[in-house]
Formats: structure tokens, sequence, C-alpha cells
């Protein structure tokens, strides 16, 4: 795990010297930004560029197959290493291909967006998306090296950056209140991404997920911690065809749900939820669901691959930087904090 700015000048000494041919999955648009910085730190060590079209809707089994055809066809095997860099969604699908190509190759992971730097490319979780849910197939492939390099954050987007944000936000609720502080109180900087506070907050929301993985690392009992938010906010991806939200846009709504649904279960006092939910609002807007009924979100929630044996399964906050993982909650509970969260 390397950390710092400049940190992609040192991408090929990431590469096992035994690795065989390197394949670098990305797209079109950060391979246009950062494809002739990647190319000088892989140090004259050859590669083929992989190029995926991008896009939630297109984490598919399909274009994973399309590229392990194209892997054989430029002679890859066994000894061969695949480099996922980009964001959350190449980091899914390029780990998912590593995982199981030749019945599972090394990867690095690169991540170029915040929100994947802070998740998507950390922890070993792999997968494409079904019609029915997201991330629904998968597998846990731990990555041999992960690279993250807060300068690639500069050609970011604003929306894409915000969506980050509520990934590190989950982060301070479920395990780190001096985060959560931060982010509450200096929301103004943090937003004009101020160096040393978008370093302060990347290195200890990796810090916080690698301590979590590497105690539960394929999720038998503390990971689940991780998914705060996300059970409503995979459900609104899902719902909305994968076309409307951004996966941190969708997972700030699900943790205004969360909230919701902590406070309502009596889990969670008044005054820390009316906390969070200022924090979460605080770094929007974010993309209206007002035209979307609870029973609409929810009854993708019943797919999610945290549902075991019909049960759904919810993080709820107890207090800032503490979460419990519940199930048995009446759908009628559900639906009311989904309500408000929707609103």
């Amino acid at each position: 795990m390397r950390v710092r700015r400049g940190a992609l000048e040192e991408v090929g000494a990431c590469v096992p010297a035994k690795s065989g041919k390197v394949f670098v999955v990305s797209t079109a648009d950060v391979w246009r930004i950062h494809g002739a910085a990647f190319t000088a730190g892989m140090e004259g060590r050859e590669f083929e560029l992989l190029e995926f079209p991008g896009g939630e809707e297109r984490k598919r089994f399909a274009e994973v197959e399309a590229l392990a055809e194209r892997m054989v066809d430029l002679g890859g095997d066994r000894t061969s290493l695949v480099i996922a860099f980009g964001g959350g969604i190449v980091n899914d699908l390029g780990g998912f291909l590593a995982a199981i190509f030749m019945r599972g190759i090394p990867v690095v992971q690169v991540p170029t967006t915040l929100l994947a730097q802070v998740d998507a490319g950390v922890g070993g979780k792999t997968g494409v998306n079904l019609v029915s849910g997201k991330n629904l197939v998968g597998a846990f492939h731990q990555p041999v090296a992960v690279l993250i390099d807060p300068d690639l954050l500069a050609t970011l987007p604003d929306r894409e950056y915000r969506a980050g944000l509520a990934e590190v936000i989950k982060c301070g609720i479920i395990r780190d209140e001096p985060l959560f502080r931060l982010l509450a109180e200096r929301y103004e900087a943090v937003q004009k991404r101020d160096p040393g506070l978008v370093e302060q907050s990347i290195a200890t929301s990796v810090r916080i997920k690698c301590e979590v993985v590497s105690a539960d690392e394929k999720e038998g009992g503390l990971r689940k911690i991780l998914n705060f938010g996300h059970t409503i906010g995979h459900a609104l991806e899902a719902e909305t065809g994968y076309a409307r939200f951004l996966h941190g846009e969708a997972v700030a709504l699900g943790m205004r749900a969360a909230v919701n649904l902590s406070h309502l279960t009596g889990y969670l006092s008044a005054e820390d939820g009316v906390d969070m939910l200022e924090c979460i609002n605080l770094y929007g807007p974010w993309p209206s669901a007002r035209d979307l009924t609870p029973e609409q979100v929810f009854r993708h929630v019943r797919k999610d691959k945290k549902t075991l044996r019909g049960a759904v399964h919810f993080v709820l906050a107890s207090r800032i930087g503490q979460t419990e993982v519940v199930s048995g909650i009446d759908d009628r509970i559900v639906l009311e904090a989904l309500g408000k969260a929707l609103a």
C-alpha cells in the first residue's frame, strides 16, 4: 500500500519481477488525462492497454468476457498480471477479471477517483452487476499492491469528488469520530480540496478500511459495518438503472435512510442523528430522488447480497464512530425511514 503525492511515478515498481505479460484495464477518459504519466511510471516495462467503456451499466459479465478474450488473443497466461487504472468501476471490474482469468492472476489497483482511493481500490472486493442488483456476482481477490496518488484528483470533476466524500463521511460515522468532526467543521476547506485535508481524509479512510478488512477479510462479521448506507444505496442504483446516481451519491442518500432508521429503531440519539444528517447534506447537493417511492426502492433491498435467508441486515449507527448490524426490522419502519431520506 502506497499513499503519497506523485506515487504514480512508482507504478512500475509495483509489478513483481516474475510477472509475465502486463494488462492495464482503463477507460478512454482516464487514459487521455493520465496515460502519459502512467506510461512514464512503468519505466519502460511493456504492457497491453485494455480499454473498458466505463459506466455502472457496463459493469457486466459481457464486458469481462470481452476483456478476457482480448487477453487470450494477446498471449495472456497464468503468469500475467492486471493493473486496474481508473475509478471504482474499473477497480471492481478489473479486479474481478484478474480473480477469474486462468482461475486467478495477480492484480495491482491504481485508483484515480476519491471514491476508489478510499473504497473500491482497497479491501479485495471485486464484482460485476446483474440486472437484479449491484455487485451480486464477484470474488474476494486481494491486490498484490495498491497505489494511491492524491495528485490524480486534481482533474476530478466536482461531482465525482463530492461522491467520493460520501464514502469518507461513512468512515467517520462508522469508526472515527475525529474524522467525522473534521468533515463537519471544515467542510468549506474540504470542498475546496485543501491538500492537507484531502491527504488526511484519504489516509484515515484507508487506515480504517485496512483495519476492518484485516480483521474480517470475507465479511463474516466486522466488515459488514463498511456497508453503512449501501443497502439502500445499491437499491437506489438498481431502481434507476445505474443511470441517475454516481455510487457515492446513492450512498449519501442511503446513509440518510440509515440514520433515520437508526433513530426510529431507538439505536441512535436525536442529537447524533441531526449531526450526521447535517454533515451528509453539507456535501451535496445530491441528485433528487423525490419521484421514487419507498416501495419502489425497497423491492430491491430484498435482493441485496447482505440479505440472508430472507432476512434483511441493516448497518445502524448507535453513535458517531460506532455501528451495529441489525436484522428483523419491521418493513413499515424501513419504509418510513426511506420516505424521509428521499423527500
